[in-house]
């Protein structure tokens, strides 16, 4: 299997006032990213607002992401939880499974299990299923965090489990993974602000909420980065430092929401409990959009 290099795009899901879903905003969404050369696309990760979103709804995004991905781009789709059976018969449900490159599945979250735990959570989704896994670990959001030992435990023990999304904001995390893995598997920066460190210490690409704003210059920064072309891709990554504190300023995807509807390509709307973003939030994004386009 070819392995997934540069810059991953974890897609959000636009909504109307009514919060119905905005098809034809994911559509210019997906086209927007696609123009500006990313290297793949994620469907339904956190960023997403999965947790808001009905079964029926999830398949339509689906379908829409994949109608709209006219370079046919890999596609990775999340489907993770806090409980494991139910995690193995949604995959198993999935009807062609084989047009996705990969599932993205988050570690248990609230039940916080052991280390493990977390392996026969894991263990048990890959011994039931065809699909390639990629392990998400976020920290913030699940309450626990996946340690190097269970990475690489999980990495060397199974064939189907090909990566990780390392989003614990631990660049020290990510390099002990990258130091000791099997060379088949993939180390994923899921952290738009480490995201340099871990590809020049030897990670092959990043799974960007910001590249939804800045495709072109994420794309660019990474493949910079890629070839060793350390100086350049900073300057680029120090261009948009700003923008991605702001993003998560009043939490993720209200950020990056209220910056693609500046820019024209969606809603800002967002589920409750999240909230759209506030006019100062998207006053400080108007005059910084200023400065980095000037």
């Amino acid at each position: 299997m070819k392995k997934l290099y540069g810059t991953g795009v974890a897609l959000v899901t636009p909504f109307k006032k009514d919060e119905r879903i905005d098809f034809n905003g994911l559509e210019k969404l997906v086209k927007y990213v696609l123009d500006n050369e990313v290297d793949y696309l994620v469907a339904l990760g956190t960023t997403a607002e999965t947790a808001t979103l009905k079964k029926e709804e999830k398949q339509d995004i689906v379908e829409c992401i994949q109608s709209a991905n006219y370079k046919q781009l890999p596609l990775i789709l999340g489907v993770g939880g806090n409980n494991t059976r139910d995690i193995v018969n949604q995959i198993n449900s999935i009807k062609n499974l084989s047009v996705f490159y990969a599932i993205l599945s988050v570690s248990p979250y609230y039940n916080r299990p052991s280390q493990e735990g977390i392996y026969e959570h894991f263990k048990s989704i890959v011994n039931c299923t065809e699909a390639n896994i990629i392990v998400y670990n976020v920290p913030k959001r699940t309450g626990s965090n996946v340690m190097p030992d269970t990475v690489l435990r999980l990495a060397n023990n199974f064939k189907n489990i090909i990566g990780i999304k390392e989003a614990s904001g631990n660049v020290l995390q990510s390099y002990k993974i990258i130091e000791k893995k099997p060379k088949n598997f993939s180390v994923i920066s899921g952290d738009d602000f480490i995201t340099l460190p871990v590809l020049l210490g030897g990670g092959e690409s990043v799974i960007s909420v910001i590249a939804q704003g800045f495709p072109d210059k994420v794309s660019q920064m990474v493949s910079l980065a890629r070839k060793n072309q350390v100086e350049k891709a900073f300057s680029i990554f120090y261009k948009i430092i700003k923008m991605i504190d702001l993003i998560y300023e009043e939490g993720n995807p209200t950020g990056i929401k209220t910056l693609l509807n500046i820019i024209g390509i969606c809603n800002p709307y967002v589920r409750l409990p999240l909230l759209i973003g506030s006019p100062s939030l998207k006053k400080k994004m108007l005059n910084l959009l200023k400065q980095i386009n000037s």
